[in-house]
């Protein structure tokens, strides 16, 4: 929303890869730095000998440690398909697209929840039509509002000290009021709020442009919600500005890049097999379908705010281990794994297999 500072974290992991130990050896607190690397605390209050004494151990200079400009970095949800394919920005806006029932307030009921593990603060901004699945984002919510004046009102009083996510309904873009709200908030050096934007009438999926210009775009996808493979975001469909930048690691593009070509593959190939039978298909494209089955079900994940009525134990999933994870499936390192053994598992091998 305005521009600002932020660490250039993926060069300080590239160059550091132990920077806790690396932050306490060198007379850094390890808390502060993290805060720092997530944007809980900005650049702008960090103390100058904590960056002068980070660009030493990166071996660069402060100009290349501080980004500036829109300084919009990625926000660690601990869910893998949406931190490995749409990541969420931080300051962005996201949409989510998908018709009633295919669970995108459930979505956004577990990112509030999760957020404010991190310190955000969630603010729901209510809609007028109060539909199936909106008291989620309700009960997973710190405030819940009902005018732009409201929302302003409390997101200004609680932005100096933390960061906020917002969660609203599409009316509020197609009535011109979320546009008012961002101009509003703007201001110099002002932290940035996230926004999220959910379709309760289910509409924004027959729309070319649901919501307008958005940073992160969360697509459902029918065949995952009608198999019970949550979260039914559609990796091939969701994307986000922030594989486009320079600010992602290297191995993070790879990995997505991949794994994006391999579903796609596989969804081809499901085609053919739901039809035929896996016989029909040539045995050098068997592998294929293998791997493609085993990492579509590793992508489903247990919520925080299902475990009352799923009983399965939800999990946060780092970014790094949701990588290794991928990368050892795309690999081959789990083809001794039947698919169904990969669904609504945390990381690879949580189930006790080998």
């Amino acid at each position: 929303m305005s521009e600002h500072l932020q660490l250039n974290v993926p060069l300080l992991r590239r160059r550091v890869p132990n920077l806790t130990v690396a932050a306490k050896a060198a007379g850094l607190r390890p808390a502060t730095v993290s805060n720092l690397c997530t944007g809980k605390i900005p650049v702008g209050r960090a103390e100058v000998r904590t960056l002068v004494t980070l660009a030493a151990l990166a071996g660069c200079t402060l100009d290349e440690l501080i980004i500036r400009g829109s300084g919009m970095g990625m926000i660690e949800t601990g869910v893998k398909t949406l931190d490995l394919f749409a990541p969420l920005v931080r300051g962005g806006t996201v949409g989510l697209v998908a018709r009633p029932g295919m669970g995108q307030l459930v979505v956004l009921a577990e990112i509030f929840h999760r957020l404010r593990q991190r310190g955000f603060t969630a603010v729901f901004w209510m809609p007028a039509d109060e539909s199936a699945g909106v008291s989620d984002a309700v009960d997973a919510a710190d405030i819940t509002c009902r005018s732009m004046d409201e929302v302003c009102e409390h997101i200004s009083s609680l932005r100096d000290e933390r960061d906020v996510i917002l969660g609203a309904d599409r009316e509020v873009v197609l009535s011109g009021e979320l546009l008012a709200l961002q101009e509003r908030l703007q201001g110099p050096g002002e932290r940035p709020v996230t926004i999220t934007l959910v379709d309760t009438r289910g509409e924004s999926v027959d729309a070319e442009l649901p919501y307008g210009p958005l940073d992160t775009l969360w697509r459902f996808d029918m065949g995952l919600s009608s198999r019970r493979l949550f979260p039914a975001v559609d990796p091939i469909a969701s994307t986000s500005t922030i594989l486009e930048g320079a600010q992602l690691e290297a191995t993070h593009l790879t990995v997505q890049q991949r794994a994006r070509k391999l579903l796609r593959r596989y969804r081809e190939l499901h085609a053919l097999v739901t039809v035929h039978g896996l016989e029909h298909i040539p045995d050098n494209e068997v592998e294929t379908y293998r791997r493609g089955e085993r990492l579509e079900a590793f992508l489903t994940q247990p919520f925080y705010i299902a475990e009352p009525y799923t009983n399965k134990k939800a999990e946060w999933i780092s970014l790094q281990v949701t990588l290794e994870d991928v990368r050892r499936i795309l690999d081959g390192g789990a083809d001794d794994y039947e698919a169904g053994k990969l669904m609504y598992i945390g990381r690879l091998g949580a189930d006790g297999s080998s």
